[in-house]
Order: C-alpha cells, then sequence, then structure tokens
C-alpha cells in the first residue's frame, strides 16, 4: 500500500513542475505585452506628433546613446514612416496618420492575443491545481485508512 502513496508523491512533484512552467510561460508573455503596449504608447505619441507639428517647429531629433539635437521641421506634409520589414516609405500627413493608426490596430490585436494566450494557460494552471488538491486529499484518505488498518490490528 505504500507504494501507491509514493506514487501520488511523484504525481504531485510532476503537478508542482507543470505549475511552475505555466507561470513562466505567463510571466514571458506578460513581458511581451509591456512591450507591446510600450510601442502601442510611441505609435500614439507619433500620431500625436504629425497632427499637431507645423512646418517651422522646432523638436528633439534622439541620435542615440540618450542624445538629442534641436532640428527644425522643413516640411510636416511629407513624413516618412517605417513599413515594417527595415523598409519605410514617404507619405503625405493624413496617410502617415492612417499607416500609424493601422500598426496601433495590429499591435491592439496582438495584446488581445497574447492576453487570450495567458487566459489560457491560467485556464490550465487552475485544472492542474484542482488535480493536486485531489491528489492530496486522496493521500490523506489512504492514510487515514492505513492509520485505522493499524489500530484495528493492534486491537
Amino acid at each position: 500500500m505504500m507504494g501507491g502513496g509514493g506514487g501520488g508523491q511523484q504525481q504531485l512533484q510532476e503537478l508542482s513542475q507543470q505549475l511552475q512552467e505555466i507561470q513562466q510561460q505567463i510571466e514571458a508573455l506578460e513581458e511581451e505585452i509591456d512591450g507591446l503596449e510600450t510601442e502601442s504608447d510611441e505609435i500614439d505619441e507619433a500620431i500625436e506628433a504629425i497632427e499637431t507639428l507645423e512646418s517651422g517647429s522646432t523638436v528633439q531629433v534622439p541620435l542615440g546613446g540618450d542624445a538629442y539635437l534641436r532640428a527644425e521641421v522643413q516640411d510636416i506634409d511629407e513624413v516618412i514612416v517605417g513599413l515594417g520589414g527595415g523598409y519605410s516609405a514617404e507619405q503625405e500627413q493624413g496617410d502617415a496618420i492612417e499607416t500609424l493608426e493601422a500598426k496601433q490596430d495590429t499591435v491592439g490585436e496582438e495584446i488581445e492575443g497574447v492576453e487570450a494566450q495567458i487566459e489560457e494557460l491560467e485556464d490550465e494552471s487552475t485544472q492542474i491545481e484542482e488535480k493536486a488538491q485531489q491528489l492530496q486529499q486522496q493521500q490523506m484518505q489512504q492514510q487515514m485508512a492505513q492509520m485505522q488498518e493499524q489500530e484495528g490490528d493492534d486491537e
């Protein structure tokens, strides 16, 4: 009878390891969401800048390494927008905003997809936790039954 209890312990350890792996996956997905939300915020800022800046405005242009250069916007009507895959295109102000809004939609869909993955993992985690609780209860019942058997044999 003791061998069965040992198998239950092994199952509990396996379930615990599965829970840890799921938690790590959830944390990685949450980091991915953070990155996507940062990208979304940057797109919002770009759209706002395109909508509010005028030709002749002074802006700070990032050079990298936290270094900036003041520059004058020569023509706000022509905006260079990244299209993805390392490609960019010069677009009129309205088209640039539309391109950025489309990017924003794509990022929003990606966030929803990752959130759905997290939800699935959380559901799986809940099921594993319930299974682990059932195993623990079974083990306790077996131990109680064994103790009662031993008490009965002692009499």
